[in-house]
């Protein structure tokens, strides 16, 4: 009887897109050629993302993710895969914790870490793209 509890909880905690980005993480694994790659972690709970893109006539293209973390980090690295696909670099900066949580119809105060996680990656990307070569 605990699994069918434990379940009953989770689906309470975390909304159902939540919930689908963990259980079918969307452009998860390595992105072989990627033209830039950040990693950014979280000390206090120690998840850790890594993100890589693709660019093609400053507009990214492609993008992956890997992540060791929990529920909502896993979810918001997803997420975020999807909000860079198609993006210009220069409009990197507009994805925030806020827009992240919000896609999810806000995440609640315990779980928002995923959130900023994400956008630490994001601001990583803006910044190492918009580096000189």
């Amino acid at each position: 009887m605990p699994e069918i509890e434990a379940d009953v909880h989770t689906r309470h905690m975390f909304a159902k897109e939540v919930l689908d980005h963990f259980q079918n993480p969307r452009n998860a694994g390595e992105l072989k050629d990627a033209t830039a790659t950040v990693g950014v972690s979280n000390p206090v709970c120690g998840d850790i993302l890594k993100v890589a893109v693709r660019v093609n006539d400053g507009q990214i293209a492609e993008a992956r993710f890997l992540c060791r973390g929990c529920t909502t980090s896993i979810a918001c690295a997803s997420r975020l895969t999807e909000l860079l696909t198609g993006r210009q670099i220069g409009k990197l900066h507009e994805i925030t914790a806020d827009l992240l949580s919000g896609s999810f119809g806000e995440l609640p105060p315990e779980t928002i870490h995923g959130a900023y996680l994400a956008a630490d990656a994001a601001a990583a990307l803006a910044a190492k793209l918009a580096a000189p070569r």
